[in-house]
């Protein structure tokens, strides 16, 4: 009789493919993700908890989980008597973090094009190849999802257990800036451009150019939500 392989090898190697179903609060949490990156629920909107749990046919208890997760995205925030609404943070706190979230993809991308597999960064291409071909009319929100999975799929290729950590913690704290960037159809052709510089580099594997064109990448974000902060300015004239 042939001994099978243990199940933790076959998984290890990849050999099992593993399917993971999202808790009801996770799925809470998409939706209610949605609805806030759209801001259908506007910035500094108070979250009525109990009324949304009924309106989505759940009980408190995912919803309590649903805001959890938000809380940790800092896509909500709580009064002093433990009320949620809809973060409202800064020009100034957002640039706090993209300037961290610039240094952590740059030694990202600059880490990867030491150590990430032919197949990383056959996926990183086709990625980018993706979201090339997407057109002006394309829903800002799948737009967005593919540009977020491009930046993650860098860092993950740096094979830097700390650093992927880091930057899925800061990452998630610039979900709804990020989106406000991404979303800016007239700055699309840019954004295009310089993906295909950070691909081009990345293929070639040239370290410090492919980490120089990420933090201009990540500068250019930071004009975009400016330009979104001041057009949501009441007009002073």
């Amino acid at each position: 009789m042939v001994r099978n392989p243990s199940l933790s090898k076959l998984l290890a190697d990849g050999h099992i493919p593993v399917k993971t179903r999202k808790s009801l609060g996770e799925e809470t949490a998409d939706t209610l993700r949605e609805l806030i990156l759209l801001e259908k629920l506007a910035p500094g909107t108070s979250i009525p908890e109990r009324d949304l749990a009924e309106l989505l046919g759940i009980s408190r208890t995912p919803m309590r989980e649903a805001m959890r997760l938000l809380e940790t995205e800092g896509l909500i925030e709580y009064t002093a008597t433990r009320r949620p609404y809809v973060a409202n943070p800064t020009f100034e706190d957002i640039c706090q973090y993209l300037a961290v979230i610039g240094s952590l993809e740059a030694l990202g991308g600059e880490l990867a094009c030491a150590v990430a597999t032919d197949a990383q960064l056959d996926h990183i291409s086709k990625l980018n190849e993706n979201m090339q071909n997407t057109s002006d009319t394309e829903a800002a929100l799948s737009f967005f999802e593919l540009d977020m999975q491009f930046h993650r799929s860098i860092v993950e290729a740096s094979a830097n257990l700390p650093l992927i950590e880091t930057h899925k913690q800061y990452n998630r704290r610039l979900f709804r800036a990020r989106f406000v960037s991404s979303r800016m159809r007239l700055k699309r052709t840019q954004t295009l451009a310089q993906h295909q510089r950070i691909t081009d580099a990345l293929l070639a594997r040239k370290a410090e150019e492919t980490a120089w064109e990420l933090r201009g990448h990540l500068h250019s974000a930071v004009e975009n939500i400016k330009l979104a902060f001041e057009a949501d300015q009441p007009n002073s004239e």
